[in-house]
């Protein structure tokens, strides 16, 4: 099943904390590390999680795919047919990560378990999170998150 300082990735850039408003592209990370922003493709219906990032060969370093489920609940996640390695970055419904599974092996068909009450995966280039600084209790922003309930609401 199928996710402006030196520190900056090609196309990715560290946002300042005015950001413009959110965007359905774009999903804005805050962490340890300061602000950080990924171009995405959203996959928010069966079809489109069951196809993820499955048969592609290359991911811009600056670009994800964000998964979005209906309800929270335990996912699992697997590589088959996927070409690239990917770092998963589960999060709750307030957008707050809970996990994150580094390095997913292509090709790989071991269930990736990403926990109970998931509502969101970020999928990213392998090895991105670490360098990054992505870690569990960074925060997500993106107008799919409800701003009711939202660790750090859109604008």
């Amino acid at each position: 099943m199928r996710h402006v300082l030196a520190l900056a990735v090609a196309g990715m850039v560290l946002a300042q904390p005015a950001a413009a408003a959110c965007r359905p592209d774009m999903v804005e990370i805050r962490g340890p590390r300061g602000h950080l922003r990924f171009t995405v493709e959203i996959a928010d219906t069966p079809a489109s999680r069951a196809r993820g990032l499955m048969h592609r060969a290359r991911l811009a370093s600056g670009a994800g795919m964000l998964f979005v489920f209906e309800r929270p609940g335990r996912v699992a996640f697997w590589m088959k047919n996927t070409l690239i390695p990917l770092d998963m970055i589960f999060a709750d419904p307030a957008g707050r990560v809970t996990r994150v599974h580094a390095m997913a092996v292509p090709h790989d068909e071991t269930p990736i378990d990403g926990g109970d009450g998931v509502l969101f995966v970020l999928e990213i280039n392998g090895g991105l999170a670490a360098r990054l600084g992505i870690v569990a209790g960074a925060e997500l922003r993106h107008p799919a998150i409800d701003p009711a309930g939202a660790a750090w609401p859109c604008d």
